[in-house]
């Protein structure tokens, strides 16, 4: 049995725009960044992508490196797919990343693991912003989260609202009184509302590729992206417009 198992969730643009993670950032896709960065983790056993269907898992396979296996599990919703795909690579905890956060850190990863281990009462560790809620739902895009196997099954148990099937973790984080939470401080420098590292829409997709030109594609850690965007106040200043924006139009 695996004890911590890296699991890539292919995700689509909200635009309803091709699927985001085969897109190219640099020389590869944006799934192949993830990919590459989620396997450069130290405290990680084993990682999969996980498509949704056969034609998506036929797309991922001309993207995925080939010593990364593409597990397809056709579920109902995301959540049972993250439960079934527990059931066929036995594991004792999970991190979940996103396919389109080309910038999810090693290093915050492995401080993930890290902490679980060092709190084995937890089910759930990620990382906070400033307001106390989870990061994961910030834009910052930086960030992943740690699941036990355990309270992944029994959210699948449990959870019936379609926003709490549809968002892998969501009934974890929204029930503290039944789950036991660890959220740890996010670095200040990129708990920011002037930052936007996620591929939402398009705008973000040309944010990105900035960036990318800007540091080339070596050693991208969350540090030296906020060193640049400490001197790029007029991108800054449009990130923090965007969220304002889609904060709104979610609400």
């Amino acid at each position: 049995m695996l004890k911590t198992l890296g699991i890539i969730q292919t995700c689509r643009g909200s635009e309803g725009a091709a699927d985001a993670s085969a897109r190219k950032l640099g020389s590869k896709s944006v799934v192949e960044w993830v990919v590459r960065r989620v396997t450069d983790c130290q405290r990680i056993d084993g990682v999969i992508v996980l498509a949704d269907s056969e034609a998506s898992s036929r797309i991922l396979a001309t993207l995925v490196p080939p010593d990364v296996p593409i597990l397809t599990i056709e579920a109902k919703d995301p959540l049972r797919q993250f439960a079934e795909a527990t059931e066929q690579y036995r594991c004792e905890a999970v991190v979940r990343v996103r396919s389109d956060r080309p910038f999810v850190d090693p290093s915050l990863i492995d401080y993930l693991v890290t902490t679980a281990d060092a709190h084995e009462a937890c089910d759930y560790v990620s990382y906070s912003s400033r307001d106390g809620r989870p990061a994961i739902l910030s834009p910052v895009g930086v960030y992943a989260e740690w699941i036990r196997t355990e309270a992944l099954r029994r959210a699948d148990r449990k959870a019936t609202l379609p926003a709490d099937r549809r968002e892998v973790t969501r009934f974890i984080y929204g029930h503290p009184e039944q789950f036991t939470l660890r959220l740890i401080p996010a670095p200040t420098r990129v708990d920011r509302d002037d930052f936007r590292l996620t591929i939402d829409i398009e705008e973000d997709w040309e944010h990105l590729l900035t960036i990318v030109d800007a540091l080339g594609s070596d050693e991208l850690d969350w540090q030296r992206i906020a060193d640049l965007l400490d001197h790029q106040p007029a991108l800054r200043d449009r990130m923090a417009a965007l969220n304002r924006e889609l904060a709104q139009g979610h609400a």
